[in-house]
């Protein structure tokens, strides 16, 4: 139970990547505040798991570019259990493939909103409760290298949380630990809906370890960098592609 006693927010926790990381978390003793925007049935059942297996978690809805949402979840968070100790940042998405040459301002501010700006405001709301633990963000293998096609303001995004990662390492310790992870291609609804299935095809060829990523091995990940496995380590940003990208 290497997060006994502890408490801790994932963000997009109602799917995917997000629900593997809430559900590995409860299994190691946190109570778990999942916040979710759309995917309320996915919350619900996450919860539902959670508490089945003796746990405590609930789910709230929120728009986490919205200061008075944000707020309302970490002070939810912290009446029911008493501590934030964990915060995983693992709201965001692509929203959609365009060029730059294509893209309107609308949607390069929606992508920075929905990846950097919530990564933001969750961890300065969370600061005004945390005195320890550790911060885990939700960065991408396109911050590495670029992204795919039409990929570019992710990107870009991604990238800005993998050096927001870095200087919050050095601001926020000793007391709290930052770190992120890149993930590449794992198999979840991000790639059902943006990546072709010949390209997933031509990736599970060519990446030496021969398979797709599985949300358990993000959540793997997270929960090694949210206990004291890993303490002597902060501002850094773990790759997770299959031996895809080396860095």
């Amino acid at each position: 139970m290497k997060l006994e006693g502890k408490t801790a927010i994932v963000t997009g926790g109602g799917r995917d990547i997000g629900r593997a990381v809430a559900v590995k978390l409860a299994s190691e003793g946190a109570s778990v505040a999942i916040n979710y925007f759309s995917s309320s049935a996915g919350a619900d059942a996450t919860v539902e798991a959670i508490v089945a297996a003796g746990g405590r978690a609930f789910a709230m809805q929120g728009d986490l570019n919205e200061t008075a949402d944000v707020e309302a979840l970490v002070s939810k968070t912290h009446e029911t259990f008493g501590s934030i100790d964990v915060l995983v940042n693992n709201a965001g998405g692509l929203i959609a493939r365009k060029t730059i040459a294509e893209m309107p301002l609308d949607h390069w501010e929606a992508v920075m909103r929905l990846n950097l700006t919530s990564t933001f405001l969750m961890t300065k709301a969370c600061l005004e409760k945390m005195t320890s633990g550790a911060i885990v963000n939700l960065a991408s293998q396109a911050g590495r290298d670029g992204g795919g096609p039409g990929a570019v303001a992710y990107a870009t995004a991604k990238g800005a949380v993998m050096t927001m990662t870095r200087g919050l390492a050095k601001e926020l310790g000793p007391d709290i630990r930052v770190n992120a992870l890149c993930p590449g291609m794992i198999d979840t609804d991000f790639h059902n809906i943006h990546t072709p299935d010949a390209g997933r095809r031509g990736f599970e060829a060519n990446a030496p370890l021969k398979r797709q990523g599985h949300v358990d091995d993000a959540a793997n990940l997270v929960l090694f960098l949210a206990c004291g496995d890993s303490g002597f380590i902060t501002g850094a940003n773990y790759d997770l592609n299959g031996g895809m990208l080396f860095s």
